[in-house]
């Protein structure tokens, strides 16, 4: 049925989704964290990708976590030679997490998450009004 096949494709979108605003959450949650020996590196932010699949057993490509990577753009650099990360000219690295995009992203993923939900709410309404049109009336 074709409602459910719209079902089954936002849920998997909703759970894309879920798992993206996971990994903007982690990365928010580390935006600050250090090393803790000045040749050590801080949290590294991760970034993710999707990829289309097709289900077999229903014949539609629903949106799947392709892979979890690693931002490999530069540190971010902090003067503070008191921190027992600070390199011999005082400087500190801290993440390469800017907390203005993920809070874009956060607010994307959210607004798609939503719109997936709707859109298993239509499907359903749809489908509850096609059973009761089918239920003989007395």
């Amino acid at each position: 049925m074709e409602l459910f096949n719209a079902m089954s494709i936002s849920a998997s979108g909703m759970k894309a989704q879920s798992t993206r605003m996971r990994v903007i959450s982690e990365n928010i949650a580390n935006s600050e964290t250090t090393a803790n020996t000045p040749d050590a590196d801080p949290y590294r932010r991760k970034t993710i990708s999707f990829k289309s699949r097709l289900d077999r057993a229903s014949g539609v490509e629903k949106v799947a976590v392709d892979k979890i990577d690693r931002d490999q753009s530069n540190f971010r650099l902090k003067y503070d030679p008191t921190h027992p990360a600070a390199d011999e000219k005082g400087y500190i690295k801290l993440p390469n997490v800017n907390s203005l995009i993920e809070t874009m992203d956060m607010r994307e993923a959210n607004r798609s998450y939503e719109a997936n939900m709707s859109s298993i709410e239509l499907s359903r309404g749809m489908l509850m009004k096609t059973i009761n049109m089918l239920q003989p009336q007395r």
